[in-house]
Parts: structure tokens; C-alpha cells; sequence
């Protein structure tokens, strides 16, 4: 790796980690696209330069996850399941899903048509909870169920949390903003967990990759949260599902043409 590396890996970790496209599966498909396979450096980089987007989260809701504690009970509710199963199922994740292109292209394939699907169904449902603060505490449990599926690579954590909440009843927009906050602890425990077990065999260079990662992600991660926000006044999410199965289709384009 390198620092242009380093900064590409910000961008795209910063863009895609609030919208229902994956994170986790871009940062794979990036690395395997520069060549830098995933080894245990890169596989922590990916997870830790999170910390980045989590920031602008932070940043933009400071209130709802300081000030208002029943907006904050509510996070750390829907954020426990996560919490459980992390912890439980965290050697096989590193060890073999973060390893896997395969299931990564599998599940945006499959989440892509699944999105797709899902919105033209969900069209003529009616959404009842439209505050932070008034999402029953069973419903937030549920919303972290979801979340959990997107450990699996290429499912991606928004779009889990987004359409779980959908279900629930909960309005496009408070869900959209639900799913930034839990964002927090979730990732926030799970970049701390990788960090505490590895970080002790980076280089001096690499912890700098880190660095230059985070701060990227942060500003690319602003722009982003912005950017859903306004999109889904006029839009459903039928367009990223469309996404995910274009990328996956460029992907293996970029590889027959190699």
C-alpha cells in the first residue's frame, strides 16, 4: 500500500459507508482491484478507517447522541444484538468472509435484485413512526437484528438497517437517520475490537496509511450523509439496487478485459 491507496480507500469507504451499496464489499473490490489482496493490514485498514465516517456522524448529530438520551437509549438498544453476535462470530468473519470476493459479489448481486424488489412492494405500505425518539424499544432490537446480517460482505449495514426499519413501519427519513446513529457504537466497537488485537504489528508507515485514510473518509463521509438526505426526499432506493448489480457486472468486465 501506499498513500494514493490510502486516499482512494478514503473516498470510497467516506461515500459508500452511509448508502445502501456496502462499504465493506467496495473496500474488498478496491483492493483487489489495486492488487493489494487481503491481507491482515489491509483487512484491519478497511475497518478502521471508519472511524473516519463515524466522526461525521458525530459531527452532524452530536445533539441526538449526547443530548438526547431517549434518542440514545434507543441507539444502544437496536446496537446490543450487533454487539452479541460481533463478539461471538468475529473470528469467523476476519478469518473467512473478509477473505471472500465470492460472497462479496453474491450478496450485492443478490442485494441489488432483493432492494429492487423490496421498494416496489414497500410503495403501498403506510410508515407511521416519523421520530427518533418515539421508535419502540422491540422495534429497535429488530432494527439490530438487521444490521447483524450485514456481516456478511457486501450486504451492506444501511441497507439492513434501512429496509428493517421500513418494515417496522418507520418513516424513509427517520430510519435513513437511525441508521447513521447506530452506525456509531457499531462501528466504533468493531474498528476498537480490530485495533486492540492488531495494531500492535503496524509499521510506523502503515499507522500513517491509517491516518490519511480516516481523515479522507471523514470528509467524503460528510458529503455523503448530505447527499442521502436530500436524495431520498424525491427518490426511493431502487436506484442504488440498480447500482450494486451494474458494479458487479463492471467488476467482472474489468477482470475478463485484464
Amino acid at each position: 500500500m501506499n498513500y494514493l491507496d490510502a486516499i482512494i480507500f478514503g473516498i470510497v469507504e467516506g461515500i459508500t459507508e452511509f448508502l445502501p451499496i456496502s462499504s465493506t464489499g467496495h473496500l474488498m473490490l478496491t483492493a483487489q482491484l489495486l492488487g493489494l489482496g487481503q491481507t491482515e493490514f489491509i483487512k484491519t485498514f478497511e475497518i478502521a478507517i471508519q472511524l473516519g465516517a463515524i466522526l461525521s456522524v458525530v459531527v452532524l448529530y452530536w445533539r441526538e447522541l449526547l443530548v438526547n438520551m431517549e434518542i440514545a437509549k434507543r441507539v444502544i438498544a437496536a446496537f446490543l444484538p450487533t454487539a452479541v453476535l460481533g463478539l461471538l462470530l468475529y473470528k469467523i468473519i476476519k478469518r473467512y468472509l473478509l477473505a471472500s470476493t465470492t460472497v462479496v459479489l453474491w450478496s450485492l448481486l443478490l442485494g441489488g435484485i432483493f432492494l429492487i424488489i423490496f421498494e416496489i412492494i414497500h410503495s403501498r405500505r403506510e410508515e407511521r413512526i416519523d421520530d427518533l425518539a418515539s421508535i419502540p424499544y422491540p422495534s429497535c432490537l429488530l432494527i439490530g437484528l438487521f444490521q447483524s446480517i450485514s456481516m456478511v460482505p457486501g450486504v451492506s449495514r444501511a441497507a439492513a438497517t434501512i429496509v428493517g426499519g421500513l418494515i417496522l413501519g418507520i418513516r424513509r427519513k427517520t430510519i435513513v437517520e437511525f441508521s447513521f446513529l447506530l452506525a456509531v457504537p457499531t462501528m466504533l466497537a468493531a474498528t476498537c475490537l480490530d485495533l486492540y488485537k492488531n495494531a500492535g504489528s503496524f509499521s510506523a508507515d502503515q499507522m500513517g496509511f491509517l491516518l490519511v485514510g480516516f481523515v479522507v473518509s471523514f470528509v467524503a463521509a460528510l458529503a455523503a450523509v448530505k447527499f442521502l438526505l436530500n436524495f431520498i426526499k424525491h427518490h426511493t432506493f431502487i436506484p442504488f439496487g440498480l447500482y450494486r448489480i451494474g458494479i458487479v457486472l463492471l467488476f467482472f468486465a474489468i477482470l475478463l478485459l485484464r
